[in-house]
């Protein structure tokens, strides 16, 4: 069906092939159409004003023919003249080369019978030299008898034809040249109008090609003026100007399409920043009405900011109380949870050297194993060369918090937490180990991937979850820490790891020389 409609529709089809040629093709192909339409005209008026000189050329070959057989035959007779006075071999082959090039020369006389007085005259011509031709030869051959009787009348007959031969085709010439002589004017004055008809077709033909010409760029150009009209209007200021028609998908029609598009896109920008502005000036009175409530909310602020003061110096009297009445059990346990809180308070928005995290880690097992009867056997091995390292604050107590809650706190076995701390590939790893409960995988991709519903996942006695580590982690290294858990399934027990970067230059981050976040 497709191809029935483009056979049916040539136009439409060449129209639509020339509506996605670029600029360049587009003129490639219009300079090829108009020289292979100049260059199809001037073949075609060489070919004719060729044929025309061709016939007139034809118009004295009859006459040049009949001059060249007069002169063959004077040859002939000169050659048989010469051998009858000198009998010479040279002047019998001379005769001999004459005879057969007046012979071939007579192929070309007409030999029918016709009503044409000028063929007919060719007839007798060719008749006669055939006469002729004998009785020469008969001559010769009488001489080389030595028959001088019989040579000389045979000569003077050949002679009597020879004349009348000459007399026929002077006739014959005169003949002719009058008729080639009109014929001559005839094609003469069809040559002329031959070049004027030429001049005029030529004329035309660049009439023509100018037209097309005009026509083609007038197609590139018009899209390019509007094009230059829409964008001083919208360099002046008004962008609701209307979308410039694609006339075709060249550059000019590629580059259309764009400012149509970009006019577009500047309108919706437009009306996308007055919509921000209308709703940044809502925020702004929301701003000046909150401006009062911020106030009150400042105030209870540093009102709760007294609480935990308040706790550390009760925590602090009970100690010195404690020390009074010599209870030095109760009196260190009441400094390791004033230590505690007290660092939970302070560090809560700051970083912390490895010491520090792994001195909190002591205190809050140290408070597990008073709480729950020393339950709780908690090993460490740490590299001291890198108790300087800087690491979010809280990060290593709520993994510890984890791993009893979730892992030791309901074994009926000896529970055990080992943390660890070391240097390994370039890379620093802090290990925090239960042999507790375990972890099923779906767990650990629920919890790592942040997916995890449950208390390990969500704020906990101090106000940090797991996912809350995972997220401080990766801002405060930039995406370049990782956490991991291992674990190989229920009551196997967990592996908590964190593995942190060195610095560039393979120094440890230490507290006199760290970034500042």
């Amino acid at each position: 069906m497709g191809l029935t409609q483009v056979s049916r529709n040539p136009g439409v089809f060449l129209k639509k092939k020339w509506r996605y040629l670029t600029l360049r093709q587009k003129l490639t192909a219009l300079f090829l159409l108009t020289a292979v339409i100049i260059l199809a005209v001037n073949l075609y008026m060489f070919a004719l004003i060729n044929r025309m000189t061709g016939r007139v050329e034809e118009v004295y070959i009859s006459n040049v023919s009949l001059n060249e057989l007069s002169g063959a035959l004077d040859r002939v007779q000169e050659s048989m003249e010469e051998y009858l006075n000198t009998k010479s071999s040279d002047a019998m082959e001379d005769y001999y080369r004459s005879e057969q090039a007046y012979r071939e020369l007579m192929e070309g006389l007409n030999t029918r019978t016709t009503d044409n007085q000028m063929l007919l005259t060719e007839k007798n011509i060719h008749g006669l030299s055939e006469s002729y031709l004998v009785l020469a030869e008969e001559a010769i051959q009488a001489k080389r008898g030595r028959n001088v009787e019989k040579y000389g009348q045979l000569y003077e007959d050949a002679d009597l034809l020879y004349n009348e031969i000459h007399t026929f085709i002077y006739s014959l010439n005169n003949a002719q040249f009058k008729d080639n002589s009109r014929n001559y004017q005839v094609l003469l004055d069809s040559l002329r109008y031959m070049e004027l008809i030429s001049i005029v077709v030529l004329f035309l033909v660049l009439l023509g090609n100018i037209s097309l010409i005009v026509v083609s760029t007038r197609s590139v150009t018009m899209p390019l003026h509007q094009l230059a009209r829409a964008a001083g209007e919208v360099s002046g200021g008004n962008f609701d100007i209307g979308r410039i028609p694609v006339q075709s998908m060249d550059e000019v029609g590629i580059v259309t399409n764009t400012f149509n598009e970009m006019v577009e896109n500047i309108r919706n920008y437009i009306e996308q920043l007055r919509v921000t502005m209308e709703r940044e000036n809502r925020l702004k009175e929301r701003e000046l009405m909150m401006q009062s409530h911020l106030k009150d909310a400042q105030l209870k602020y540093l009102q709760a900011q007294i609480n935990p003061h308040f706790l550390f110096n009760t925590l602090n009297a009970g100690v010195q109380l404690a020390m009074m009445e010599e209870a030095d059990k109760t009196g260190r346990f009441l400094e390791n949870v004033a230590e505690f809180f007290r660092y939970n308070v302070r560090k809560n928005d700051e970083d912390a050297a490895l010491r520090e995290e792994i001195h909190l880690v002591d205190n809050y097992v140290y408070i597990l194993n008073v709480r729950f009867a020393g339950e709780i056997l908690f090993t460490k091995e740490v590299d001291e060369s890198l108790l300087n390292v800087r690491v979010p604050s809280m990060i290593l107590q709520p993994l510890v918090e984890n791993a009893f809650n979730y892992g030791i706190r309901n074994i009926s076995w000896t529970g055990r937490i080992e943390l660890s701390v070391y240097q390994k590939g370039g890379e620093i790893c802090i290990s925090i180990w239960d042999n507790g409960a375990g972890m099923e995988q779906e767990r650990i991709d629920q919890v790592l991937s942040g997916r995890a519903q449950g208390a390990e996942t969500d704020a906990g006695s101090n106000g940090v979850g797991m996912k809350n580590v995972m997220e401080r982690l990766r801002l405060y290294f930039h995406d370049r820490a990782r956490l991991s858990i291992f674990s190989e399934g229920k009551n196997t027990g967990t592996e908590v790891l964190i593995i942190i970067p060195e610095k560039a230059d393979g120094e440890l981050e230490s507290e006199d020389d760290r970034c500042t976040e």
